[in-house]
Parts: structure tokens; C-alpha cells; sequence
């Protein structure tokens, strides 16, 4: 009756409740007023209810299973959405093409990125537009280099909540590994292992505007295109140097600022930014290679270096200039000709 009546209303936004406290804590949200603050990492939270679920970072408390699989999460709206998973139920429907989600903030995630053209977000570092306050929010450690996902068992600090997973995995032998039951590869979180899945299917559903090449998965595409508009969205917090990808910005920070760590090959002592440009070089100290190309005797340490010579054996031009429509072979030499082009045409990139 509390609610019909209007008892607890919010002033500001029209809202109703069913009791004062819970008005109390919905106006905090319009003051921006957080008095509720984490004793472990200080972070801090409109209502206790946060905190408390907050708080099971920390203490790794896990208070919710799954009856089907035996999984379980610290907060009971997760349970829900997994459950969701088993029993296939898709309670949420997009009015504009009536798909269907398991979970509201996807069906909000889906309209945004789908139906919208809106980026209400902007990057106080280098002005990037953002469609989701969530995806501005992960961009802006490439700025900061902010590493907030702190292990419990170790002093580790990780940039993405995906790498501390995998840490857990890893080294304390925590968590549960998602396994492709294609190939047996195996990832920390289960929207890696959707995303890998495409790799074994044939469909690909996106398609670059500049050349026609097709992707099968979304974030595939948005890497490509920057081959065509030069675009540099990574940009250093210490200098104005910008640059295409982030391994490239990994290897600035340590070369030019000292930041971060080598990853030392223990045989020749070489260095890499990047482990997985680590693993790639130390298959060359062994006398495999596995990768074999169909046309020619040829063998190859890695798959990306067969996938770099099997042009050679075929006139196909896959890579356009979207200044002057010139196509390549190569990724690296449409770049290269990309930079000439802009400066030609007093477009240099920015």
C-alpha cells in the first residue's frame, strides 16, 4: 500500500519504494554520495548491499550454487543468469528484431551496439568514443596502466579481470577451466571459449566496408579496419606517441619509460613485450616445425607465419587502401603505402 500511496517517493526522479531505507539509499545515487567503503582496497559503494557483495572479492565466498552443475557465484543474480544457460530460457526480447537474451544488460548491450550509433562516452586521454560507460572504463587502463584485480594469494595485479582468472587457474589451482570440446583447448572464461568456437564454424558474418573481407567475429573485424583508416587508439600517458596495437604500445612503455616487464627468453636472453611473442620465439630454438604449406615443400615454426607466406601462391589481394583504393597482399605493406598516401595527401594520421 506504501507504494500505491506514494509513501516513498524520490523527489527527483518520480521512483517509488517500499520502505525508507531503501528510498535513502536510491538518493544516494543522485547525490553520487558513497559512505560505505571496502576495508581491504578502499574502494567505495552507494549501499551495504554492494559492499557486502564487494567484500566476497576478497574473501573468495561463494554463497550461491548451481543445483545443475554445482557451480558458484558470490552474487545470487548470477546464479540466476546461469541457470539460465541450462533451462535455455531467453526471458528478453529486442522489440526492434526479436532476438531473444538470458540477460537484461545483454539486451541492453545488444540495442547499444546494434541498433544504436550513440557513444556517449568520451576518453578523457585521448577523446575515443564509447557506446557503454563499462567499455570506456577497461579502455582507460591502456592510459593509466591501472592493474585494480589484485590476487589473494599472491601480490599479482592484473589490468582485466580475465587475467587474474587465469592466474588463479594457473598458479593456485583455483576456479574451473571451459573446455572446447572441439580441440580440448582450454580458457579461463566462458565468453573466450564462445569466441573461440567460431574459429571451428564456417559462418562469417561480418564483412569490411573497405575491401569485402569477412570476419567471423566482430572484434576480428574492428583490429582489420585500422589497416584501412590508420586509426591509432592507443596512446601513451607519458608522451603524445599513438599507436595502432597494444603490443606496440607495451613495447614503447618499456623501451622509452621503463614501464613494465620484459618477458627474457632464458636460453638466448632476448627480450619480448609479450609472452605470447615469447612462447612464438622459443619454438625457434627447437628443430620442429610443424606447419607444413599444401603448394609447396615449405615448413613454418607457427601458423601465422604459413598464413604469411600462402600469398605467394595466389593473386588474391585481400588488403585496399581506403584513401586510394590500392590493394595488397600483405597487411604490413598496406600500412606501410597507407602512411605514404596520407602524407601525400596532407591527411597524416592522427
Amino acid at each position: 500500500m506504501n507504494i500505491h500511496t506514494h509513501k516513498y517517493k524520490c523527489f527527483e526522479c518520480g521512483k517509488c519504494f517500499q520502505g525508507n531505507r531503501r528510498l535513502a539509499d536510491h538518493k544516494r545515487r543522485h547525490s553520487g554520495e558513497k559512505p560505505f567503503e571496502c576495508a581491504v582496497c578502499s574502494k567505495r559503494f552507494t549501499t551495504s548491499r554492494e559492499l557486502a557483495q564487494h567484500s566476497r572479492i576478497h574473501s573468495g565466498e561463494k554463497p550461491f550454487k548451481c543445483h545443475v552443475c554445482d557451480k558458484a557465484f558470490s552474487q545470487s543474480g548470477r546464479l540466476h543468469r546461469h541457470v539460465r544457460e541450462h533451462t535455455g530460457e531467453k526471458p528478453y526480447n529486442c522489440s526492434l528484431c526479436n532476438r531473444d537474451f538470458n540477460d537484461f544488460g545483454n539486451l541492453k548491450s545488444h540495442e547499444r551496439h546494434v541498433h544504436s550509433n550513440r557513444r556517449p562516452y568520451d576518453c578523457r586521454y585521448c577523446g575515443k568514443l564509447f557506446k557503454s560507460s563499462v567499455e570506456l572504463k577497461r579502455h582507460v587502463h591502456i592510459h593509466t596502466g591501472a592493474k585494480p584485480y589484485s590476487c589473494r594469494h599472491c601480490s599479482d595485479c592484473f589490468t582485466w579481470d580475465h587475467q587474474l582468472k587465469t592466474h588463479l587457474l594457473k598458479s593456485h589451482n583455483e576456479g574451473t577451466w571451459f573446455t572446447c570440446h572441439e580441440c580440448q583447448k582450454k580458457f579461463s572464461c566462458n565468453g573466450h571459449l564462445k569466441n573461440h568456437l567460431l574459429r571451428h564454424g564456417s559462418v562469417k558474418p561480418y564483412d569490411c566496408r573497405y575491401c569485402g573481407k569477412l570476419f567471423k567475429r566482430r572484434c576480428d573485424l574492428k583490429s582489420h579496419v585500422r589497416i584501412h583508416t590508420g586509426a591509432k587508439p592507443y596512446s601513451c600517458r607519458h608522451c603524445s606517441d599513438r599507436f595502432t596495437w597494444r603490443h606496440q604500445l607495451k613495447t614503447h612503455l618499456l623501451k622509452s619509460h621503463n614501464e613494465g616487464t620484459w618477458f627474457t627468453c632464458h636460453k638466448c636472453q632476448k627480450k619480448f613485450s609479450c609472452n605470447g611473442h615469447l612462447k612464438n620465439h622459443l619454438l625457434r630454438h627447437g628443430s620442429v616445425k610443424p606447419y607444413v604449406c599444401i603448394e609447396c615443400p615449405k615448413c613454418f615454426y607457427t601458423a601465422g607465419e604459413l598464413k604469411y607466406h600462402q600469398p605467394i601462391h595466389s593473386d588474391v589481394k585481400p588488403f585496399c587502401c581506403g584513401l586510394c583504393g590500392k590493394d595488397f597482399k600483405r597487411q604490413c605493406n598496406v600500412k606501410k603505402h597507407f602512411e605514404r598516401c596520407s602524407e601525400d595527401l596532407g591527411l597524416a594520421a592522427h
